[in-house]
């Protein structure tokens, strides 16, 4: 059975007590220091994966892309949020979240900066808003008193909803009609086929595997929303960054060289690799869904970010009234200084 859905309400506080939790526990000081003042950086990295995917930088380790850093992998992230606050208290070196999750995560005064885009949006790489071919949903305002599933709250599926409502003429009043729920993805189309949501959001290779079984149509996606764009970041502590800039900077240019190898190379040598990564490390895998992977979806070349990556999400919160107007800024949220991806 599908995980029980948790309501806007409830996944909001506990996303934001989170939040809390994170900046504390960072500003008292976290595994993420570098040698402990002897001057040694970091080489071992701990982060999260994702069950039955390859993400770019367990890609550019296969690729030997990282020179002498090694990846240690400690579980799997349940969505954006959760895992760049396992980052920022400490529980792992680097995490990646939709771009409005770390505006949250900074709003709250914990000391982390976004140094590369990892994943975005394009013709391939999307996120689509369906439901069953034979529902009455046709339009923004059919949304009303209707519930749609969902990965994670406050994050990019909901932005994207939000915009799209906003976008189509409704109010606020009436988009809080709208009911979103936390459904994990994996059970996304099952639910949606088992009527207990009116509208699924399906992404990647998932949404490409229940487009194949038929039975569901696009309402639409945020590429048809917002075109092409990159859509998250990975995020490191500002003091890990402080403490192991050779570590940041060796890290952060494999990645970069690792999404123009996946950008530049067939698509089906792409997946071979893949699949090829996730059999060998043995963590009793599923790879039968790979041969739907089609893009990683960075917009930027090298996953370099630009101020309108965060700006959109900036303006989005404040409309929310989640963060205050002008308490951040885009250019304070990121660096590019250790992407020597395509420099001289």
């Amino acid at each position: 059975m599908p995980a029980a859905f948790t309501s806007t309400t409830t996944s909001r506080r506990q996303f934001l007590a989170l939040l809390g939790i994170s900046a504390a526990a960072v500003s008292c000081g976290t595994a993420t220091a570098g040698g402990g003042g002897s001057g040694a950086q970091v080489k071992t990295l701990k982060y999260q994966g994702s069950v039955g995917a390859v993400t770019l930088p367990e890609l550019a380790a296969d690729l030997q892309y990282l020179g002498d850093l090694k990846l240690e992998w400690v579980g799997n992230t349940i969505s954006g949020p959760q895992d760049i606050q396992s980052a920022a208290t400490g529980q792992t070196h680097f995490g990646g979240a939709f771009n409005g999750a770390i505006v949250k995560l900074a709003s709250s005064k914990a000391p982390i900066k976004a140094v590369i885009s990892y994943y975005g949006v394009d013709e391939a790489s999307y996120s689509g808003y369906y439901v069953l071919e034979d529902s009455p949903i046709r339009s923004a305002r059919d949304l009303l008193g209707k519930k749609v599933g969902m990965n994670t709250l406050g994050a990019h599926s909901q932005a994207v909803l939000d915009i799209y409502l906003r976008r189509n003429g409704l109010a606020k009043a009436d988009s809080s009609k709208v009911e979103s729920l936390v459904v994990p993805p994996v059970n996304t189309d099952q639910v949606l086929r088992q009527k207990q949501i009116d509208v699924g959001v399906l992404g990647g290779i998932l949404r490409d595997k229940a487009v194949a079984a038929g039975g569901i149509r696009p309402l639409f996606s945020d590429f048809d929303l917002l075109g092409k764009f990159s859509a998250g970041s990975y995020i490191m502590t500002e003091r890990f960054i402080r403490e192991n800039p050779d570590t940041v900077r060796t890290f952060v240019t494999g990645v970069a060289k690792a999404i123009e190898w996946a950008r530049t190379t067939p698509r089906e040598e792409v997946i071979a690799r893949q699949t090829e990564i996730v059999k060998k490390r043995g963590r009793n895998e599923d790879t039968a869904t790979l041969q739907y992977w089609r893009s990683y979806g960075v917009a930027e070349h090298g996953g370099r970010i630009e101020d309108k990556e965060f700006q959109l999400w900036l303006d989005w919160l404040g409309e929310r009234g989640d963060i205050k107007a002008g308490q951040l800024k885009a250019a304070d949220l990121y660096t590019n200084e250790f992407n020597d991806f395509g420099k001289g």
